[in-house]
Parts: C-alpha cells; sequence; structure tokens
C-alpha cells in the first residue's frame, strides 16, 4: 500500500506528514514550496482545488482536509489504535472532538495569520483580535480537559491528539501560545517526545518548538 503526500513544512501537511511515520506505512512526500506559489498552480489545484495542503492520494484518488485524511488513515490500519473502534465507550467523543478540532476551532487560526480574509485590509486588525480570542478560549477548553486525564479521547494516543498537537504548534509565536496553560504544557511536553513527531521536525527541517 502506498500514499503520495503533498504538504508543506510547518503546515497542515505537517500533521498527515507525522501520522503516515506513526504508522510506519510506505508513501512519497512532494514538498510544496508555497512562496512559488506551487499549491496554486494547475497541476495542483486539480488534486486540491482549494489550493490548500495536505492531499493524499489514496488509491489513486486525491483526498483533502487535515481531520478527514487523519480520520481516514486511522480507519484504514486499525491495528494502530488511532482511532476508537465504531460502537465503543470513546467513539462519540473522539468524533466530537475531531469534528471541534476541524470546524470551530482551526478556522480561527486562519483569521490569526490571514486576518485580512475576512474582514479586509482596512479591518484586519480587529479581526485578528478576535481570532486571537477564540484561539485562546480553545486552549482554555483543551487545558480543562486535560485537567485528568493523559489524552482527550480514551486512554490512548488517537488523531484527536494529533491534530490538536499540530493546530498548538501554530500559537508558538502568539501572545500566549499553548504551552502557557498549565495542563495543555504537560500533555504537549510528553507528545512532543514522539519519536515520528520528532522525525518529521527533521524531514521538514523544523527547529522550533519541539524542545519548548
Amino acid at each position: 500500500m502506498m500514499y503520495a503526500l503533498y504538504g508543506s513544512p510547518s503546515t497542515a501537511g505537517t500533521a498527515i506528514h507525522w501520522m503516515l511515520l506513526e504508522l510506519g506505512v510506505p508513501f512519497e512526500l512532494t514538498l510544496l514550496d508555497f512562496d512559488k506559489a506551487e499549491h496554486k498552480t494547475p497541476k495542483y489545484l486539480a488534486l486540491n482545488p482549494d489550493g490548500f495542503v495536505p492531499t493524499l492520494i489514496v488509491d489513486g484518488a486525491p483526498v483533502t482536509q487535515m481531520a478527514a485524511i487523519a480520520a481516514l488513515l486511522a480507519e484504514r490500519h486499525p491495528e494502530a489504535g488511532f482511532a476508537p473502534p465504531p460502537g465503543s465507550a470513546a467513539r462519540a467523543d473522539y468524533l466530537s472532538w475531531s469534528y471541534w478540532l476541524a470546524n470551530s476551532w482551526q478556522p480561527h487560526f486562519r483569521g490569526w495569520f490571514y486576518p485580512y480574509e475576512p474582514a479586509g485590509e482596512a479591518a484586519q486588525d480587529a479581526a485578528q483580535d478576535v481570532a486571537r480570542g477564540r484561539i485562546e478560549a480553545g486552549l482554555a477548553r483543551l487545558d480543562a480537559r486535560l485537567a485528568d486525564r493523559d489524552y482527550l479521547v480514551g486512554e490512548g494516543f488517537t488523531t484527536v491528539d494529533l491534530l490538536t498537537a499540530i493546530l498548538c504548534r501554530w500559537t508558538r509565536n502568539m501572545p500566549r501560545p499553548a504551552t502557557e496553560w498549565p495542563n495543555l504544557k504537560r500533555y504537549l511536553d510528553a507528545i512532543r517526545q514522539r519519536p515520528a513527531l520528532r522525525e518529521v521536525h527533521v524531514r521538514e527541517g523544523l527547529t522550533d518548538w519541539i524542545d519548548g
């Protein structure tokens, strides 16, 4: 079974790159150069009309959206245990947190990094302030969830933790990064020791955040 991943360093593509390393499956990797707009070429847009990363080629067909790809990989490789099986006690929590991360929380990061998109050039400072507040509210929610547990769902590492760690990484240069919440810091410190996460940093040439 061979996958082909299109990503770019320090993006949502990093999450899927990391997961493929966790799974230990063969894959081909293409890192797109955003500075050269390689994610906006006709060839790439034919795979992903949004012009975003990641895109994963699965059985010859492109699959997009970070959370969807992570869930699909967990489903295709159940032996890895990265998702509670259907019908299990933790399944509802798994689905709820997955969709919250993708639909309710992740979009605010785009408002932070690209505030002119939702608000226009004249109002981008206000848009960024709103995005920061909502990101920090999400961090507080995650911190509360982790007050008495090591993982967000069930008893072990799932794709929910993978997505959370990558999104928390995106806060590293914000005024109040995820590591300033005590339960999140404990949680992230443990996850940052995972060999596959450390390896993806090496492969993508990322040196910040992984060591604190």
